[in-house]
């Protein structure tokens, strides 16, 4: 089922590009350029109340990757595995609101509910997300929605299975990617980030925003 079958819309409506790969929709430019420096803005203001980290993997290394979460819950991982965690780890403090132009992304595409997660990645040079799924949630019928900021990154998606053939794709800054029903448990990850193409990061890098529902409704 396609996303005018499953949301009841036109997708030239909710942007003016919209490129598919495995099925997978990409919308091209979906925040413009003022509204990327307003999401970094109020993305700046989470990061000082909840500082990112490094997730520890299971063989006890940590990620390339820099994490940190807007709503009621931030991924979290460490010898003991993956799971989701309601207070930051090194603050206890819970994380803040989610940011209005990242609720407004989330809705439309889903209207049933707000997400309770806004995972914020931040990829440095050299940093990379391995093939994984998204599949620690109570609900699956609710999409992931992920925005990308600064710098590009090639994206790499697969099937439903880890071996199954993959095709890639550079993400660019303002772009929106949903996954969403038969794609919604998709291997997919982060192969690299094109350091320095973008100035909207003072040092450069790459912010991932993704929207989803993690608890039961």
């Amino acid at each position: 089922m396609g996303l005018q079958a499953e949301w009841g819309k036109d997708m030239a409506l909710v942007s003016g590009m919209v490129e598919t790969v495995h099925g997978i929709p990409v919308f091209r430019g979906f925040l413009d350029a003022d509204e990327q420096r307003s999401l970094l803005s109020d993305l700046r203001d989470i990061a000082r109340a909840a500082p990112p980290f490094s997730p520890i993997t299971g063989w006890g290394k940590p990620m390339s990757v820099r994490i940190t979460a807007a709503g009621r819950f931030c991924w979290y991982s460490d010898r003991r595995g993956y799971r989701y965690i309601e207070a930051h780890p090194a603050t206890g403090q819970a994380f803040p609101p989610i940011p209005a132009l990242a609720l407004r992304a989330w809705h439309e595409f889903e209207t049933r509910a707000d997400p309770d997660c806004c995972l914020i990645n931040h990829y440095r040079e050299g940093a990379r997300m391995g093939l994984h799924q998204d599949r620690d949630e109570a609900d699956f019928s609710f999409p992931v929605v992920s925005i990308s900021l600064g710098d590009p990154a090639l994206f790499r998606i697969g099937g439903l299975e880890r071996g199954d053939p993959t095709r890639s794709l550079w993400l660019y800054s303002g772009d929106v990617m949903v996954l969403s029903g038969e794609n919604r448990l998709r291997f997919h990850g982060i192969d690299r980030i094109k350091a320095g193409e973008s100035a909207l990061l003072k040092d450069g890098g790459r912010l991932n925003l993704t929207l989803r529902r993690v608890g039961e409704m």
